[in-house]
């Protein structure tokens, strides 16, 4: 049998040609529709809460007046660092 591709005369029973790789016959299965990525309403969440965290944020060290207050600043400013990586790191799988 000949190669379709490259013309090579190769075996019967060859699955790929060994010079060129190309398959031998057509595919039995197709590959499945790659999964649609996160839609744009994921994004806009995430958005909206880190806005409403900076504010919140913003607002909490505003009435500060001891330390308990600015505690709870920065609890809710690592909360957005925090948003923000996993959001990064889910963009990247």
């Amino acid at each position: 049998m000949k190669c379709r591709h490259c013309g090579t005369e190769i075996a019967d029973k060859a699955l790929i040609c060994f010079r060129c790789g190309a398959a031998t016959t057509d595919p039995v299965y197709s590959a499945p529709a790659a999964a649609r990525r996160g839609s744009r309403g994921s994004l806009t969440a995430t958005v909206l809460a880190l806005v409403l965290l900076v504010l919140l944020a913003l607002y909490m060290g505003r009435l500060s007046t001891g330390e308990m207050p600015r505690i709870v600043t920065w609890v809710a400013v690592a909360i957005a660092v925090v948003v923000v990586g996993l959001r990064a790191y889910a963009r990247r799988r």
